[in-house]
């Protein structure tokens, strides 16, 4: 959405609401883009990014403990001679 900026002094509100919700806000000077409204996000705290890191943990041990090892991840690739099938 692009709005002139002294249209913009009057629906500054209904801007900011948008500009949340991810629309593309950009105000305008003399039809020249000027300044563009985006949301801030929130930065999580401590005990969040802790969580997060140990979900991150569980699905990473999780994924390297449902596949083949590596030393036999390949032998279905060749028959019992050593060559391809």
């Amino acid at each position: 959405m692009r709005i002139s900026v002294s249209d913009a002094k009057g629906q500054l509100t209904e801007l900011v609401r948008r500009a949340e919700a991810g629309d593309e806000v950009v105000l305008t000077r003399h039809g020249r883009p000027a300044a563009r409204l985006v949301a801030v996000h929130r930065t999580p705290d401590v005990a969040e990014r802790r969580a997060l890191m140990q979900e991150l943990r569980s699905i990473g041990t999780r994924k390297a403990a449902s596949g083949p090892d590596a030393a036999r991840s390949q032998n279905d690739l060749y028959d019992e001679d050593g060559m391809p099938r």
